[in-house]
């Protein structure tokens, strides 16, 4: 693929209400960090162009809601998604401890899930003192479910951008995957028939 070559990829970001989901997404897309919280209703959408592999990517990242009052309306925006972050807050035991929760309400909506799905885990606040969730804990976490993991700050701009750009390879390498399958499916010829004899 070369750099005039768009693909679109759709990321979602997705945990528990308050763990910095949209800072993140800010600090990725605008380089910005707010202050001032403010929750997400439903899902917001921020673009950002990169290339990577010598491909042009447009991501469409949906930043989602996370009160548990409208997860069943959220986990309606994870449908045809091409990879997630998986986000929580190393300050908030229960943000991690949920974190099972929103990988399955993610995995359910996933087609096909042949494929694997491209997820990346974000720790995010390690700039706070007051850390609740050991970080070999989420590592080992990750282990088990062969997710890469990333100890990231929205505020201070720690592996942010690392971790959004390791989502978009894999989620790169799912999409040429699938597009390969695809076209050696449409492709497969049947043996040539000609040399059969008639009469």
């Amino acid at each position: 693929m070369n750099p005039q070559k768009k693909v679109d990829l759709k990321l979602i970001i997705v945990g528990a209400l308050g763990v910095g989901k949209t800072s993140l997404l800010h600090q990725y897309v605008h380089k910005t960090f707010y202050e001032d919280y403010q929750t997400t209703l439903g899902a917001s959408i921020l673009s950002k162009i990169i290339i990577l592999d010598d491909t042009t990517l447009k991501l469409q990242i949906w930043d989602t809601g996370g009160q548990e009052r409208f997860r069943s309306v959220v986990s309606t925006f994870y449908k045809g998604s091409d990879g997630c972050i998986l986000a929580f807050d190393v300050t908030d035991l229960e943000s991690f401890e949920a974190l099972d929760i929103w990988r399955g309400d993610v995995l359910a909506k996933i087609v096909p899930v042949e494929q694997s799905y491209p997820m990346v885990l974000l720790g995010n606040k390690i700039d706070l003192a007051e850390r609740k969730v050991p970080q070999e804990v989420a590592q080992g976490w990750c282990k088990e479910k062969d997710i890469p993991y990333f100890e990231v700050s929205a505020k201070n701009d720690i592996n942010v951008v690392q971790a959004f750009e390791m989502l978009a390879s894999r989620a790169l390498s799912r999409y040429r995957s699938i597009l390969e399958n695809h076209l050696t499916d449409s492709i497969k010829l049947s043996p040539d028939q000609s040399q059969s004899r008639c009469c």
